[in-house]
């Protein structure tokens, strides 16, 4: 059952436009792939709410139903940069969408979540996620006018690029490890992790953790098992 992963693409940012993404999502359709990860952030910014839709979101959608037609699973964990998916009009386009997810690929159990919030010693990024995600902050977006909301995206994307900025400057590899520990301890053999854009591999006690290196800088998908 192989699994390709794509993690934080960041198409509308640093990732671009989103046409070569697209067209390597579109080989998938005459491949062997059995399942897509889309591991968080694949988007600049993403809220649930089709009123601040960006070109890119557009035209991703239309190739993950064909790739779901097809008969390819399609899951997506949310990042630090998705808000309110889950329960919106876009989750018509998954087979699921949550902050982790569980599979088997070969008698390997992986447990995939985005990354962030897993340093608990990082107390203000925690406290703004929360906020953030939060039922009153969704009560807020999906009643701003029009053209007020589009001027709060363009500043909460800005604050999104200074927030977690100490969390993001060193990998926190003791918090990581600490926390895939007691993950891989409920039954899991790999932590599979985005977030951090950068590619790191680490054994710990109960199995490994692997960390992938942000699409918009590696143009590559993934794949499990590893080709």
């Amino acid at each position: 059952m192989p699994v390709a992963v794509v993690a934080d693409s960041h198409l509308g940012g640093p990732g671009g436009e989103a046409g070569p993404l697209v067209a390597q999502l579109e080989g998938l359709l005459e491949s062997d792939c059995q399942h897509l990860l889309l591991l968080g952030d694949i988007f600049q910014i993403w809220l649930g709410d089709r009123r601040y839709e960006t070109p890119e979101i557009a035209e991703v959608l239309p190739l993950l139903a064909r790739l779901r037609e097809r008969g390819i699973r399609v899951d997506y964990i949310e990042g630090n940069r998705d808000f309110f998916i889950a329960d919106s009009p876009y989750r018509r386009y998954f087979d699921h969408i949550g902050y982790e997810v569980a599979f088997e690929v070969d008698g390997v159990r992986y447990l995939a979540v985005h990354g962030d919030g897993l340093n608990d010693k990082d107390y203000q990024y925690r406290f703004w996620r929360w906020l953030s995600k939060s039922a009153a902050s969704r009560f807020f977006w999906t009643r701003l006018p029009r053209r007020l909301a589009a001027k709060l995206v363009g500043s909460t994307e800005r604050r999104l690029s200074d927030t977690n900025f100490k969390h993001k400057q060193r990998i926190p590899e003791e918090a990581i490890r600490a926390y895939a520990e007691r993950r891989l301890a409920q039954g899991h053999d790999v932590l599979l992790l985005g977030h951090f854009h950068e590619p790191r591999r680490w054994t710990v006690r109960g199995g490994e953790v692997h960390l992938y290196e942000a699409w918009y800088t590696s143009r590559c998908l993934e794949w499990l098992p590893p080709r």
